[in-house]
């Protein structure tokens, strides 16, 4: 009887790994999938529900970076500007951030594009905080500060990291909600004028 169970339980074991298996297989191709469409919709807003619409001039604002200085996105006008909403808590914004100085450090002269990295300073945890995360990733790109966070509100950037590719003319021409690598810069920034 003992040789009958521990055949039994060995088979409703394999049986239950097999299950697992199968079930992790189906959910890791749902997650490419989702993934694959994400990507897909954050290329064109056309049909957007939320968010600024593709074709639209971005608004224009002035912040102070954590450098003490001032910046509006008009004075990058002639430019490409990608402009970021990030906050230190958020794990995407600390996993895009590394990708984002690689393809400053490569394109910035080259590709004719400034990165506005906004920090939402009204939801973070401080300057210093803003200031340790910087130093950390050893960032050069500007980091201008929302401290009130109206442009954020006014950019709808409900989450986060959110990124608007503008064009030389401060036209939207992509948002991703969600982390950005080197090669997704690479395409989307090559693509606008």
């Amino acid at each position: 009887m003992n040789k009958r169970n521990f055949a039994l339980a060995v088979v409703a074991l394999l049986i239950g790994i097999f299950l697992v298996n199968v079930f992790q297989d189906q959910q890791e191709k749902k997650e490419r999938e989702e993934a694959a469409q994400l990507a897909e919709e954050s290329m064109d807003l056309s049909n957007a529900g939320r968010g600024l619409a593709k074709g639209d001039s971005a608004p224009d604002f002035e912040l102070t970076t954590l450098a003490g200085e001032k910046v509006k996105l008009s004075d990058y006008e002639g430019q490409k500007v990608i402009l970021n909403f990030w906050a230190t808590w958020c794990p995407p914004c600390k996993a895009e951030m590394p990708h984002m100085q690689k393809y400053y450090e490569k394109n910035a002269d080259k590709e004719n594009v400034e990165i506005l990295a906004v920090n939402l300073t009204s939801m973070d945890e401080g300057k210093d905080a803003v200031q340790e995360f910087v130093d950390g990733y050893e960032l050069t790109f500007p980091i201008p500060l929302d401290e009130d966070g109206e442009i954020g509100e006014e950019y709808r950037a409900f989450t986060i990291p959110t990124t608007y590719m503008i064009d030389t003319n401060g036209q939207i021409r992509h948002k991703i909600v969600g982390p950005m690598n080197e090669d997704m810069m690479d395409e989307m920034v090559e693509g606008m004028d």
